[in-house]
């Protein structure tokens, strides 16, 4: 889809109404009363509570409003690109190549201010350097795992994953801009584990 021509309002409201897509993209991970798969709208919502609430996890330079804005934007793409499970099989360069081609579309629908600010912030998301990001990226690796203890496993159980794997996959990833929550997730991850081998 291309810019669509008109006013400045035209485009908001053509980037607005393909921004309602990303609730047709389903996820991985299953909502904590294990009733149904997330859709990525959903999970986006989520991640900014999250990031409200545990707000006293961040570092002094992280700007939360900044962090908030990340996480409604970072996964847009996916509305072309689909959802890619942490633990699924992938080819990185394809999804990245995927997700930039996403993010030129659908940030390209808006007035070119407005492309260029949230392009700017999708990109630092997804570079993960500085503080503001590296907090964003923990709570988008962090969320995941406190669905899935609620819902009893969850995409764990669907993808066969071993606590190993989440400490290397997600855990390092949490610990880098939030080191209490994977502390605090690790714990309970290694009970759960535990459970389940003595269950």
């Amino acid at each position: 889809m291309s810019k669509t021509t008109g006013t400045r309002l035209d485009q908001q409201i053509a980037f607005l109404n393909e921004a309602d897509k990303l609730k047709n993209t389903i996820r991985a991970t299953e909502l904590c009363d294990n009733s149904r798969y997330e859709n990525s709208a959903e999970h986006s919502w989520h991640l900014t509570l999250y990031a409200m609430v545990l707000a006293d996890q961040a570092g002094p330079e992280v700007d939360i409003t900044r962090v908030i804005k990340m996480l409604i934007l970072h996964d847009l793409v996916e509305i072309d690109a689909g959802d890619n499970p942490i633990f699924g099989d992938l080819d990185h360069a394809a999804i990245e190549k995927q997700e930039q081609a996403a993010a030129d579309r659908i940030f390209g629908l808006l007035p070119d201010d407005l492309r260029d600010s949230f392009r700017r912030i999708w990109d630092e998301f997804e570079a993960a350097q500085t503080p503001s990001a590296q907090f964003a990226k923990s709570l988008d690796r962090f969320q995941p795992p406190m669905q899935n203890l609620q819902s009893g496993g969850g995409s764990w159980i669907d993808f066969d994953v071993t606590e190993q794997q989440i400490h290397d996959r997600v855990g390092s990833k949490i610990a880098i801009g939030a080191p209490n929550l994977w502390a605090y997730a690790k714990a309970r991850i290694a009970t759960f584990f535990a459970d389940r081998s003595t269950g």
